[in-house]
């Protein structure tokens, strides 16, 4: 049975530094018939667990920890069994959601979480947030980046925990140097290929993204 995708939009609240925003998530779903892995369980367990359906969902995947991206995690991982993976260096993140809860493993870069017959290699890339992965299926010719890359640009460092020069060296040295072709499947809003955004780092750099 060959590995699919499923996008699953859900919409919430991103609350950072004293303020509160309206946001809508990608929640991705790697897997086949019979298992799956889940990448940012934003804002909704039960719609998740039911577009997981049956399968054994061997793993939540944070691409980071602000709470728009973690905030259903426990309550996933409750209802099915499957372990929490998140860098340890958004560790304190997580605690600004998550207070009384651990992640239950940690991501480490360069570490390949394989599902479905399909690996996902972990790619450190600080920026965003410190502990920032993004997660490489060459196999599916695809990178998930959470936040840390968009279709025009990198993701938003103005806020606690960020830092502008670091995403753009994150992204520069560990994204823009897939194969162009490499579909990016982020973290809000819409698909694109690291191709189409490589030759834009210059601007990005320019106008401080």
């Amino acid at each position: 049975m060959s590995t699919r995708i499923d996008r699953l939009v859900t919409s919430g609240t991103f609350s950072l530094d004293g303020g509160t925003w309206e946001v809508d998530n990608n929640v991705w779903i790697v897997g086949d018939d019979h298992e799956a892995v889940v990448i940012d369980a934003a804002h909704d367990a039960d719609a998740i667990a039911e577009a997981v359906g049956d399968r054994r969902l061997r793993a939540i995947l944070c691409t980071h920890a602000h709470n728009d991206h973690v905030d259903a995690a426990p309550a996933l991982a409750d209802r099915t069994g499957a372990p929490i993976w998140l860098h340890p260096d958004d560790l304190p993140l997580w605690h600004m959601t998550h207070p009384d809860r651990q992640p239950d493993r940690w991501l480490e870069d360069g570490q390949v979480i394989e599902t479905a017959g399909t690996d996902l290699t972990v790619l450190h890339t600080p920026g965003h947030a410190p502990g920032a992965v993004c997660l490489y299926a060459p196999g599916l010719t695809t990178v998930f980046t959470g936040d840390t890359l968009f279709q025009g640009g990198p993701g938003a460092t103005g806020r606690s925990f960020s830092h502008f020069p670091t995403i753009v060296a994150s992204v520069r040295d560990r994204l823009l140097t897939l194969p162009p072709d490499t579909v990016v499947r982020t973290g809000h809003g819409d698909t694109t290929t690291i191709g189409a955004e490589a030759p834009h780092l210059d601007e990005w750099i320019a106008r401080g993204h």
